[in-house]
C-alpha cells in the first residue's frame, strides 16, 4: 500500500524568495541504515539551526519560514530533506507530531497544501498541518494539557492523588504559622528595611532588632582602590577589638510588658505551657491568647500524612516526579554547563573559598578536630598540673591526680591513646559511638575537659570554644551553629548555662546557638532525677516563659537567648519505639520507665515552643526554629513528624525510601542539613548517601560535619565536608562542579539562623526573593542561570498539584508588572481566565509566586518587562510537559484576541499551537547550540 506521508507537496511550500524543497526519494522495501543516517544528519541539521529566541509562529494565509525560527542562510536544511521516521501513534495521514506543534512550529515542509487547515476549520492552499479525528485519541495529545482547561482532562482518581499532596501542604502550612517558624515571624529579622511579607498583625513593624554586641558593619559598598587609605591596619583591627568587646553595664534588659493587656502562663491539663490576659483568667473558663494544636488534633494530622504518603498511588507518583526532576537537571547539566563557568567567571573576586558558608549541625562538645583536643590537654597538664579540677569518691582531685590514677602521663597521650574517632566498628553501633566521646574512654576526663556544668565551672572547654572560635573568625568565610544541650533534668540547668557563656564571653559574629534536647526521659527515671514525663517539660521550658515574661528574673538568660536561632532533638533513632498504649496518656501521666516515642516528644516541643515563639513575637524578642535530628534512622514517621513541625532538619538520609514524602519535602524546599561523612560512619556508606541524589533533584540540602572530633581529621572540618564530596562524586560521574559547591554554601547561609542583616552582607539585599530576584552572583557565586532553573521547575510542581486539586495557590508576594492597558487583568480576574497562581519557596520559608497561564497565551513585552534580563532561552520539553530552563525570558508579540470560545477540535488546535513562552522552542536545538 503506499504511503501518503512519503509523497512529494503538489504545490508551493515557501515563499517565493526562499529556495525550494526537493522530492523525497522513493520508499524503499527495506529500511536502510543509510535512511536511517540520513534522518539523523537531517534532524541534528534541522535542530543547530532552531533559533533560541524568536517571534511566535505567525498563523497566516501563507506559510514562512520566519513561522518555523530556521535560518534561510542554511542550505542543508533546505535543500534534499529526507523524510523523517514516524511514531506509530500518530495517525498517517498527519505529517506533524502534536509534540511538534505544541512547540510552536507553524508547518511541516513537506506537507501537502490540501491538508492544512487554519484555526477556524477551514481548507486553506497553505497553513498549519489538519488534525483528522484519530488525533484526538493519539498518545502525545494525554502527556501534555493540550485543551483550553487542563483541568478537564483530569481524572478523579488523579485529583484525589493532588487534593492529597495540596492537604499535606496545607497542613505543614497551617503548624508553621500557628508556632511563627516563618521567616517574617522573627523580629530579629526587622532590620529597618525588609518588611514581612503577609504580616496581619495589628503592629507588623517593629523597630530594628539590636543585639550587643553589635554585628559588623555590612561591607558591600563599592571602595576606591586607589583612594588613600583613612586607618591603618592596627587601627582597624583595634576598632574591631572594640566592637567585639563584651560590657556588662551596656547591656539593655528590658521589664515586664508595660501595656494593659498584661500576660501570664500556666502549664495546662495536656503539659503545654499556655498564655492568658489577666482578664481572660477572670473567666469560668479562660481562652489561651494563642491557638495550639492539641496532642489529638496532631496525631490525627500526623495519620493523615502518613496515609497520604503509604498510599500505593502516592508513592508511584511521587517516583516518577523524582526521577523526572532528576532526570531534567541531567539534562540541563548538559545543556548549560559551560554557560555557568563562563557566568562564574565574569564574577571578580569571588570564588567557592570566599563564599560564606555555615556549619548549620554541629555538637558544640564535639566541635574541635583530635589533635586540637589532644595539644590542649597536653598543654594543660604542663600548665597547670596541681590544679584542682573534680571531685570524686570523697576527694577532691588535681589533674595530675587524674592521670597518675590512669597510669598516664603528658608524653603517653597520643591520637590513638584518645580513640575518640569512630572507626568500623562503630558502624550500626550507636552506643559504642557514645562512648566515643569521652577521652581515653573515661568519663571523668569527658567531665573535665567537655562539660559545662563541673568543679571548675567549665573553664576548660570555654578556653578550647575560644580558639575554635578565634579559627572561624580567621577564616572569616566560616560560620557554625553550635548545640549545646540542655538535660531537663532540672531547672537551674539554663541559669548554669547562660551564667557559662556570658562569663567566659563567648560571643562572636560567626558564631549562633542551639539548644539540643536529648530524649533521656528514661535514664531520668531510672535515677530518680524526674518522676514523670511532665517534669521534664517543666524543666525545659518554664525558665523561658519566665524569661520572656520578666528578663530581669534571668538576665543573663535573657543575653544567651538573643544568640539562640532554635531547638534540636537528638538521641539514637534506631531504638526500637514500643507502643505500651493504645491511646498515649498525658504527660503528668507518662511515669513508666519506658521513653516516650519521637513523635511524642517533638509534639511536646513543638507545642511549647509555638507558644513561647507568639509571645516572644509579641514582646519583640527573637522567636526560634525546631531544627531536629531526623531520618538518620529509625522509623519514617519520625520525618513526618518533623515535616509537620519542624522548620528544617538534619541527616533525612531515610528520605530516599520514601518518595512521597521526598516529594512533600521538596515542595516545601524544607532543610536538611546532611552529614555524608557522619553517616559513613553510622548508618550509610559513602557511595550509598542520597546527598547527590537529593540535589539533583532540587531539595533544599546543606553540607554539615556533625560531630569533627570523631569524623573529621583537618583543623577546618567543613572544607574538608566540601572537599571529600567533591572528590567522591566526581569519581563516580556525578561532577559536583564549582557551582555545586557555591549552591549547598548558599542553602547553608538560608537555612540558618542568623538574623536578616547578617544575611544581607552575605547573600545579598534580597536574598530572601525566590528565584533571580534574591540571587546576588556577587556574593553568593552561583549562577542566575541555575537559580532560574531552579525556582522555574518548583513553579511548575507546585503549578501542577495546585491544578490538579483545583486549588488556586497564595497571591503573590512580588507582582509581575501590569499587563498592557489594551488587555486589562487584575489579581482576581487571573482566577476565573483560565489562570493560576503557583507558590514557590525559596532557601527561607517564605512564599514567592509567579502567575502563569493555562490557556498557554504568548507573553507580550508588557508580561515580560518584570524580568531581569533578555538573555537567551534554553527551554526544555520532557516528558510531555513543558519546562523552561531560562537564561531569560523572550519577547514576543501578543496572539489576536478571539471573539468566541473555540470548542473540540478547534480547541485541540489552539491549545497546541499556543505554547506559553514559545515552550519548548525545541529543546534539542538549545542543546546542540550550547554543546
Amino acid at each position: 500500500m503506499q504511503n501518503n506521508d512519503l509523497q512529494p507537496p503538489s504545490g508551493p511550500s515557501s515563499q517565493g524568495d526562499s529556495p525550494a524543497h526537493t522530492a523525497p526519494p522513493s520508499p524503499t522495501p527495506f529500511f536502510d541504515y543509510r535512511d536511517e543516517r540520513a534522518h539523523l544528519n537531517d534532524d541534528s541539521t534541522f535542530h543547530a539551526e532552531l533559533q533560541t529566541v524568536g517571534a511566535t509562529p505567525v498563523l497566516a494565509s501563507k506559510p514562512s519560514l520566519e513561522g518555523l525560527h530556521i535560518n534561510t542562510s542554511s542550505a542543508p536544511l533546505t535543500q534534499g530533506v529526507q523524510p523523517r521516521a514516524r511514531s506509530k501513534s500518530i495517525p498517517q495521514d498527519d505529517l506533524t507530531s502534536p509534540r511538534i506543534a505544541s512547540l510552536g512550529l507553524g508547518f511541516a515542509p513537506n506537507a501537502s497544501p490540501d491538508r492544512h487547515a487554519g484555526i477556524d476549520g477551514h481548507e486553506h492552499p497553505h497553513g498549519p498541518p489538519k488534525l483528522d479525528e484519530a488525533l484526538e485519541d493519539a498518545e502525545e495529545i494525554d502527556e501534555g494539557f493540550t485543551a483550553s482547561d487542563p483541568a478537564e482532562h483530569i481524572t478523579a482518581e488523579l485529583q484525589a492523588l493532588y487534593t492529597s499532596f495540596q492537604r499535606c501542604l496545607d497542613l505543614r502550612d497551617k503548624y508553621m504559622t500557628l508556632s511563627r517558624q516563618r521567616l517574617e515571624d522573627n523580629p530579629a529579622n526587622y532590620d529597618g528595611v525588609y518588611k514581612p511579607d503577609g504580616a496581619s498583625d495589628s503592629h507588623p513593624s517593629f523597630k530594628p532588632w539590636e543585639i550587643y554586641p553589635p554585628p559588623p558593619a555590612p561591607h558591600w559598598q563599592e571602595r576606591d582602590p586607589f583612594a588613600e587609605a583613612t586607618e591603618t591596619t592596627e587601627e582597624i583591627a583595634q576598632r574591631e577589638a572594640a566592637r567585639r568587646a563584651f560590657h556588662w553595664d551596656k547591656v539593655v534588659i528590658p521589664g515586664k510588658e508595660e501595656n494593659e493587656q498584661k500576660k501570664r502562663y500556666e502549664l495546662d491539663a495536656n503539659g503545654v505551657y499556655q498564655v492568658y490576659t489577666e482578664d481572660s483568667l477572670a473567666e469560668e473558663n479562660p481562652k489561651p491568647k494563642y491557638v495550639v494544636p492539641t496532642i489529638k488534633e496532631y496525631f490525627q494530622d500526623l495519620d493523615e500524612v502518613l496515609s497520604v504518603i503509604s498510599d500505593g498511588p502516592a508513592k508511584s507518583f511521587a517516583w516518577r516526579r523524582l526521577r523526572y526532576l532528576e532526570s531534567k537537571w541531567n539534562l540541563y547539566v548538559l545543556l548549560n554547563e559551560y554557560h555557568e563557568i563562563a557566568e562564574m567567571k565574569r564574577v571578580s573576586h569571588r570564588d567557592f573559598y570566599n563564599v560564606r558558608k555555615v556549619d548549620t549541625h554541629v555538637h558544640h562538645s564535639a566541635s574541635m578536630n583530635q589533635k586540637h583536643l589532644l595539644r590542649f590537654i597536653k598543654s594543660k597538664m604542663k600548665r597547670c598540673p596541681d590544679e584542682v579540677v573534680i571531685y570524686r569518691d570523697g576527694k577532691h582531685l588535681t589533674l595530675r591526680q587524674v592521670f597518675e590514677s590512669l597510669n598516664l602521663t603528658a608524653y603517653d597521650l597520643s591520637i590513638d591513646t584518645l580513640d575518640m574517632h569512630a572507626h568500623q566498628h562503630s558502624f550500626h553501633r550507636f552506643d559504642t559511638f557514645n562512648s566515643k566521646y569521652s577521652p581515653l574512654g573515661e568519663s571523668r576526663l569527658r567531665e573535665i575537659f567537655l562539660k559545662t556544668d563541673n568543679y571548675v565551672y567549665g573553664r576548660y572547654l570555654a578556653e578550647i570554644t575560644k580558639e575554635i572560635i578565634a579559627d572561624l573568625q580567621q577564616s572569616k568565610y566560616q560560620m557554625a551553629e553550635y548545640r549545646i544541650s540542655i538535660y531537663g533534668r532540672n531547672k537551674d540547668e539554663w541559669d548554669k548555662l547562660a551564667k557559662w557563656i556570658v562569663n567566659n564571653e563567648l560571643f562572636s559574629d560567626n558564631v549562633r546557638w542551639l539548644i539540643q534536647i536529648p530524649r533521656l526521659y528514661d535514664v531520668f527515671k531510672k535515677s530518680g532525677a524526674v518522676e514523670n514525663f511532665q517534669q521534664v517539660v517543666e524543666n525545659i521550658f518554664e525558665p523561658l516563659f519566665e524569661v520572656t515574661r520578666d528578663p530581669t528574673s534571668h538576665p543573663e538568660l535573657h543575653v544567651l537567648l538573643q544568640r539562640v536561632v532554635g531547638f534540636d532533638s537528638v538521641d539514637d533513632e534506631s531504638k526500637a519505639e514500643r507502643r505500651l498504649y493504645r491511646k498515649f496518656p498525658l504527660p503528668k501521666d507518662w511515669d513508666t520507665t519506658q521513653n516516650p516515642p519521637y513523635a511524642y516528644w517533638l509534639y511536646y516541643l513543638f507545642a511549647n515552643i509555638a507558644s513561647l515563639n507568639n509571645w516572644r513575637h509579641d514582646r519583640g524578642f527573637n522567636t526560634f526554629w525546631l531544627r531536629p535530628h531526623a531520618g538518620e534512622a529509625g522509623d519514617t514517621d519520625h520525618l513526618t513528624s518533623a515535616f509537620l513541625t519542624s522548620h528544617s532538619i538534619s541527616h533525612g538520609i531515610l528520605l530516599r525510601k520514601v518518595p512521597a514524602l521526598q516529594y512533600l519535602f521538596y515542595l516545601k524546599q524544607i532543610g536538611i542539613a546532611m552529614s555524608p561523612l557522619s553517616n559513613n560512619a553510622l548508618f550509610l556508606t559513602y557511595e550509598r548517601n542520597p546527598l547527590p541524589n537529593f540535589f539533583r533533584t532540587g531539595l533544599n540540602v546543606s553540607l554539615s560535619t556533625d560531630d569533627p572530633l570523631q569524623f573529621h581529621f583537618t583543623k577546618e572540618p567543613l572544607l574538608e565536608e566540601y572537599s571529600v564530596a567533591a572528590q567522591i562524586y566526581k569519581l563516580k560521574l556525578i561532577l559536583f562542579q564549582p557551582s555545586d559547591m557555591c549552591e549547598l554554601a548558599r542553602n547553608s547561609c538560608a537555612q540558618s539562623g542568623f538574623e536578616m542583616q547578617v544575611k544581607r552582607h552575605w547573600l545579598g539585599p534580597d536574598w530572601y526573593r525566590a528565584g533571580v530576584e534574591g540571587n546576588l552572583i556577587h556574593k553568593t557565586n552561583v549562577p542566575n542561570l541555575r537559580v532560574e532553573y531552579r525556582h522555574t521547575t518548583l513553579m511548575e510542581e507546585h503549578a501542577m498539584v495546585s491544578l490538579g486539586a483545583r486549588r488556586p495557590l497564595p497571591f503573590p508576594s512580588f507582582p509581575p508588572s501590569p499587563p498592557p492597558s489594551s488587555t486589562p487583568r487584575s489579581i482576581d480576574s487571573l482566577f476565573h481566565n483560565n489562570s493560576f497562581c503557583t507558590a514557590s519557596l525559596s532557601p527561607s520559608p517564605r512564599f514567592s509566586v509567579s502567575i502563569l497561564s493555562r490557556s498557554r497565551r504568548p507573553r507580550t513585552n508588557a508580561d515580560l518587562s518584570s524580568s531581569h534580563s533578555n538573555r537567551s532561552l534554553s527551554p526544555l520539553r520532557l516528558d510531555g510537559h513543558t519546562s523552561q530552563i531560562a537564561r531569560g525570558r523572550p519577547t514576543v508579540p501578543a496572539a489576536p484576541a478571539s471573539s468566541s470560545v473555540p470548542s473540540g477540535k478547534e480547541a485541540v488546535v489552539q491549545a497546541m499551537l499556543r505554547s506559553d513562552d514559545a515552550v519548548g522552542a525545541a529543546a534539542m536545538g538549545a542543546g546542540s547550540h550550547a554543546l
